[in-house]
């Protein structure tokens, strides 16, 4: 890291010469807060930066055991890095790339882990894997829910699979007037486990296999059909959510 000119790279804050002092801070009893403070100036919302790709080789350290801080954030950390479509600086660290893959499947693997750590950790391998728009749209399976747009009738859709229920909802189910409105709700088809195919069977299986279950649960909805409460329009969720994904 001190080979590292940090003062010439930029983060979400601009200079990156604070980056040093808070890594060198891991390994104690602000150890969130650091973090926080990391993941606010590397990846703010999601974006990523000069600073952020020149980060990998400390997040290999990191989550290979060889400088404090904590694996599961080194490694989410370094997959939100990997999504971004920079080619020359996934060339430049594919040997980190391959070690925080390893890692990170090995992390997964942990019957211990908590659903969203496990989310957050296949989103990183799907990221090192470079594997396309679900390394980054996986993330609804934690928040219950995805976005989309009918391509029938143009409404906004919300298909929620969590705590308010399993449906597709024609605008906002939690504080808006179509919440109280069961009529614009239409239910959701869950696709049958034997049925998956491609990326929906993987992720399907690997859920099950690592003892998710609320995980794998989630992704028959995920993977299976809807209709729109506008205009009964039926179609496959994962096929909306690829199309539309930004």
């Amino acid at each position: 890291m001190t080979t590292i000119d940090w003062s010439g790279l930029s983060h979400a804050y601009g200079s990156a010469e604070d980056i040093p002092g808070l890594f060198a801070r891991l390994g104690g009893a602000e150890d969130d807060e650091v973090w926080q403070e990391l993941w606010g100036s590397l990846c703010h919302q999601g974006s990523v930066y000069d600073a952020s790709w020149a980060a990998l080789p400390v997040l290999t350290d990191i989550a290979l055991g060889r400088a404090p801080g904590g694996a599961v954030q080194a490694v989410t950390m370094a997959g939100l890095i990997t999504t971004d479509p920079d080619e020359e600086n996934r060339a430049r660290y594919t040997r980190e790339i391959g070690q925080l893959l390893a890692v990170a499947r090995d992390l997964r693997a942990d019957p211990g882990q908590d659903a969203h750590t496990f989310v957050y950790l296949q989103m990183a391998v799907l990221a090192f894997e470079d594997g396309g728009v679900w390394a980054e749209a996986l993330e609804g399976i934690n928040s219950e829910e995805y976005e989309v747009e009918c391509l029938e009738c143009e409404e906004g859709l919300f298909v929620a699979f969590g705590s308010y229920g399993v449906f597709t909802a024609a605008g906002d189910y939690v504080t808006g007037a179509d919440g109280e409105d069961a009529a614009a709700r239409t239910d959701l088809v869950p696709a049958a486990p034997e049925e998956l195919d491609g990326i929906g069977a993987r992720l399907h299986g690997e859920a099950v296999e690592s003892g998710q279950t609320e995980v794998a649960r989630a992704l028959t909805y995920v993977f299976g059909k809807a209709s729109c409460p506008s205009c009964e329009a039926v179609f496959t969720v994962s096929e909306e959510i690829e199309s539309q994904w930004v």
